[in-house]
């Protein structure tokens, strides 16, 4: 199996969130991975990443690619209760409706941090012409997603809808840090596609050097989710990080 990915920095295997959790959810169920950092979308089949090849298969879309991996046996989840799978999507919805928002807009629409961080890593990561237009092109779909999602009455303006989804995204991290308190994993000793996700989508922005550092700040505080990204990274990743 090979996944094609976005590549690593800020001492991450991926600064992608998506790349990101289904990195670690194969980490943890033991699925052999090719990992192929191609570092821009024109170079997978279907023009989005993660893309999981297989056989002639091309599997895009992080739910998708874990389904996949169950198919060919490697579960982190076997362990799960019915309970205890039913928690696992209830979280996993609120991180993406909660969190990823907040991260779009974090990374790809606040002036700043797009500026000095997210357009010049992705840039010089993607082959000229595209290097003029791809970062563009990822800021605006970016704010068309947050728009499309969040931008209904009584939202109205952007400022209203900015605040409104850092509002979201500071309770929903407080809730995970609530639910995992002082255990290594979301259900314990052993890590889920739970952990995977709440990895993938906090370990960036834990990780990454912010001039606006509004939501990163507030992360900081709940320190038992920054220690749960620092054991999985030296728990998963120090051969990877190690190696390049």
């Amino acid at each position: 199996m090979e996944l094609r990915c976005w590549g690593r920095d800020w001492g991450l295997p991926s600064v992608h969130p998506e790349s990101l959790a289904v990195l670690a959810y194969a980490k943890f169920a033991g699925a052999p991975l090719k990992v192929n950092p191609v570092d821009y979308t024109w170079m997978s089949p279907k023009g989005s990443l993660p893309v999981l090849l297989s056989d002639g298969k091309e599997i895009t879309q992080t739910a998708n690619i874990l389904n996949f991996f169950r198919k060919q046996q490697y579960n982190s989840d076997y362990g799960l209760s019915a309970k205890e799978g039913s928690d696992t999507l209830a979280y996993i919805a609120l991180i993406e409706e909660n969190i990823l928002p907040a991260m779009l807009h974090t990374f790809w629409v606040d002036p700043e941090n797009y500026a000095s961080v997210t357009r010049p890593w992705y840039a010089s990561r993607t082959p000229f012409p595209m290097s003029y237009f791809l970062p563009g092109k990822m800021s605006r779909d970016a704010l068309n997603r947050i728009l499309l999602t969040k931008g209904q009455p009584p939202l109205y303006s952007l400022n209203e809808i900015e605040a409104q989804i850092y509002k979201d995204a500071k309770e929903c991290l407080n809730l995970l840090s609530n639910r995992l308190g002082t255990s290594p994993y979301f259900f314990g000793t052993v890590p889920t596609s739970l952990d995977a996700y709440v990895f993938g989508f906090v370990a960036p922005l834990y990780k990454a050097q912010l001039p606006k550092v509004h939501l990163q700040q507030h992360l900081k505080q709940l320190t038992n989710l920054c220690q749960f990204c620092d054991h999985i990274l030296g728990s998963y990743f120090t051969r990877t990080l190690a190696d390049g």
